[in-house]
């Protein structure tokens, strides 16, 4: 079912879920939902899609999903995406994707036509069983996990709080 509200299109949480009920009901509420979404499934799936990773340096630095390319968040600026074309198919991340919401619309905004949220974040794409990597490209259990309200909502991988 699509609700549609003033001009924009909303999914209902049966068609946006992640595999806790608890932490879906958090994303229902944090998230404006006004933005195309993606579910960890659906990224999977993709080929040739470009992630953008929405979280701070120190988070990036942790761990990230292979070939991400760093934006951040505070010091998000556009021309850190200059060799991304407006037509590449693009998925911005962040731990759950309220952070990645906010960059999303601002790619919109400046004219980026094919770009997503991803539907809980780089949590869910780890609770999921999706692998990251570090700096060196090596895949790594660990995961930043933003702080302990919010990392209690990351079940797998091994939670980094610096």
């Amino acid at each position: 079912m699509l609700i549609v509200a003033s001009s924009i299109s909303f999914e209902t949480s049966a068609q946006k879920k992640v595999g806790s009920g608890s932490f879906n009901s958090v994303l229902k509420v944090m998230l404006k939902h006004d933005v195309k979404e993606v579910t960890v499934t659906e990224a999977e799936i993709k080929r040739n899609v470009i992630f953008i990773d929405a979280r701070e340096k120190k988070e990036f630095d942790v761990s990230h999903i292979r070939n991400a390319i760093y934006a951040g968040y505070k010091d998000f600026n556009l021309a850190m995406l200059n060799a991304v074309s407006k037509q590449s198919e693009v998925i911005v991340y962040c731990s759950i994707g309220k952070r990645s919401e906010d960059i999303t619309k601002k790619l919109v905004t400046a004219g980026y036509s094919n770009v997503s949220n991803l539907y809980g974040g780089i949590f869910e794409w780890v609770n999921q069983g999706n692998n990251v990597v570090d700096n060196n490209n090596r895949i790594t259990p660990k995961v930043h996990a933003y702080g302990k309200f919010w990392g209690r909502w990351l079940d797998k991988g091994e939670k980094v709080y610096n």
